[in-house]
């Protein structure tokens, strides 16, 4: 059967922005949450330590299609498209075809998007012996469903949990994981206890050709750079997967508990919308012309905005908006990822004062009142609404928070909270010349200047020559590389310069960039973290130094794994992947960095 080594991020994505499943290099479902993708994970293996042939009779939570004498795989996407595609060898040079995917595509003036994933494993050459395995559980492992059968199907059921498998592949094969000759293409539908209204083969193959042509299609509708289009529009498929249509909402990841570093307990669940996200991920589907994502989520924060009471905000929410779920617990039944638990589901920072909220929600929104293209755009009562969140940035703006690294010990008046509450009053005054409303211009003018000459005096330290972390200190951190991005700073400010110095003197390790240098409640930090690294790739394009900056992002590119998707984090040292996955943070922030850097259309030809 298949030899499995130790679980690592050489994972696939594949989804509908429903769910989404991650695939191992070897066709093995080790992630997957149902029905939704913050939905318990019943295909789990991948957060329950070893892998799955260090104990293969036992083994719960994913599921293979396993080829006997087995050789070696390969695996790729089809051309721009979220379908993927595994091969698997064996010794003897017979071969087998596993296609994968999550339907998506137009149907009844609405797009037809179910929680289910179909799998067709298909012979390529000769007749393989193969053994199909699906082992899903529930309540994040603690559950071991009762198996029932149909006459063409499985049910996994308990208490009234139940998911279905839908195959023409013999069933009693299936549930008593019999190895047996593939001499024709199987088809297998995993997803609600619901019948098939459709011929299982001619239905597979149907939603796999739609589903298809609808990425090819999404795909040709973006914006994209000259050089690195197949990263760029990798990372936009990539980013649209970890979108929920059904709100708007974009996840930080897919998963939850993957560590930051090994044995560092940093594991978090990261199946929430942090509201400091919106204003990078906007502007990143802006870039793209992505303009159906970036107004769905637009919706989604602007659910927010009408929802928020007296201006103050969460630092995040989860997909729907609701609170529950978002307590922090763990999943004791689950071991962790290589066994480094715990296994986390909700995220404590969702309690903590993080003042940069509302900068974030109102440059998000900004977009609506300045950009054409939108269905909906800004309207006045909008502008009131966001005049609330402006309100509470001017309170706030000069107390401490706990900051977008999200400490948990210790508060301060964090430099890029108080930048980001700048922003808001900038961006309302922008909003107020846009709408014709010259008194408030002028008004949030104001606050924003008053609030950027105290920034320019406690947040910049002489001696460094560099803004620093928090006011009156003399930490560096990453996020001090955006002052320019967000237009607090210009580029050829030598404040500027020296900070873009600083980090480099004390963050970066070879071509990566830590988020800070400091311990913090878990001590230092061991890994890079991504979206650092092209904040500063973006800094350094910025200040004129371009072919560093392109050597850089050159370096990040081949961090990505093989099917090119990154995490969270990056090991510097081995360019290994930690943290949790796919991160749309660090695909946002492969885009950008593409399309700042990029040689335009007109000077390739």
């Amino acid at each position: 059967m298949t030899t499995i080594a130790e679980h690592d991020l050489n994972l696939a994505v594949i989804g509908n922005c429903t769910i989404a499943s991650l695939i191992d290099r070897h066709a093995r479902i080790v992630f997957g949450c149902f029905p939704r993708l913050d939905g318990d994970p019943v295909f789990n293996s991948l957060l329950n330590g070893a892998p799955v042939d260090a104990d293969p009779d036992s083994s719960k939570g994913f599921a293979s299609i396993e080829v006997e004498d087995f050789a070696y795989a390969e695996q790729c996407y089809r051309r721009n498209s979220a379908v993927l595609v595994t091969t698997l060898y064996d010794t003897h040079g017979q071969a087998v075809e596993v296609i994968d995917f999550s339907p998506r595509f137009p149907q009844y003036n609405r797009m037809h998007r179910p929680a289910t994933v179909v799998r067709i494993v298909k012979p390529l050459k000769g007749h393989a012996r193969i053994r199909i395995r699906f082992q899903p559980t529930f309540a994040y492992n603690a559950i071991e469903p009762e198996i029932t059968r149909g006459s063409n199907h499985i049910r996994y059921v308990h208490s009234g949990l139940s998911k279905r498998l839908t195959t023409d592949a013999p069933i009693s094969y299936i549930i008593e994981e019999t190895t047996f000759m593939l001499e024709e293409t199987l088809h297998i539908f995993f997803g609600p206890d619901e019948s098939l209204t459709a011929p299982i083969a001619q239905t597979a193959e149907e939603f796999l050709e739609r589903t298809d042509m609808y990425w090819r299609e999404f795909s040709r509708g973006l914006t994209i750079p000259f050089e690195w289009q197949d990263a760029v529009i990798r990372a936009a498929i990539t980013l649209k997967l970890c979108s929920f249509e059904e709100t708007g909402a974009i996840l930080a990841a897919i998963t939850t508990s993957i560590p930051e570093a090994p044995h560092s307990e940093r594991n978090w669940d990261y199946r929430f919308c942090w509201l400091r996200d919106s204003y990078f991920v906007v502007h990143a589907l802006n870039r793209l012309g992505a303009t159906r994502t970036m107004e769905g989520y637009l919706h989604y924060i602007n659910n927010i905005v009408t929802s928020s009471k007296d201006g103050y905000l969460d630092p995040l929410f989860s997909i729907t908006l609701s609170k529950k779920g978002m307590t922090e617990t763990s999943a004791p039944a689950l071991a962790g990822y290589r066994g480094m638990g715990p296994v986390r589901t909700g995220n404590g920072a969702a309690t903590q004062v993080q003042n940069d909220s509302y900068g974030a929600v109102i440059l998000a929104a900004a977009q609506a009142f300045f950009d054409q293209r939108v269905e909906q755009p800004g309207t006045i009562q909008l502008f009131q609404r966001l005049k609330v969140l402006g309100e509470q940035a001017v309170q706030v703006w000069n107390t401490p928070d706990a900051g977008l690294w999200e400490l948990r010990t210790r508060e301060r008046v964090h430099t890029f909270s108080a930048v980001m509450c700048w922003a808001a009053c900038d961006r309302l005054s922008k909003i107020g010349s846009k709408l014709g409303l010259p008194q408030e211009a002028t008004r949030w003018r104001r606050e924003a200047d008053a609030i950027r000459e105290v920034i320019l005096e406690e947040a910049f330290d002489r001696e460094q020559n560099s803004f620093v972390e928090s006011f009156g200190g003399r930490n560096i951190d990453a996020a001090l590389l955006l002052l320019h991005d967000l237009g607090f700073v210009a580029a050829d400010d030598p404040k500027f310069i020296g900070t873009v110095e600083a980090a480099e003197k004390y963050l970066k390790k070879g071509m990566h960039l830590y988020r800070y240098h400091a311990p913090d409640d878990f001590g230092e930090p061991e890994t890079a973290f991504t979206i650092c690294s092209f904040w500063y790739v973006d800094a350094l394009a910025a200040i004129g130094r371009l072919d560093e900056a392109r050597e850089m992002f050159e370096a990040l590119l081949a961090a990505r794994n093989h099917l090119g998707l990154l995490s969270e984090d990056i090991d510097p040292r081995t360019n290994e992947l930690w943290g949790n996955f796919p991160q749309s943070y660090s695909m946002v922030g492969l885009i950008n960095s593409a399309m700042r850097l990029s040689k335009s259309w007109e000077e390739a030809f």
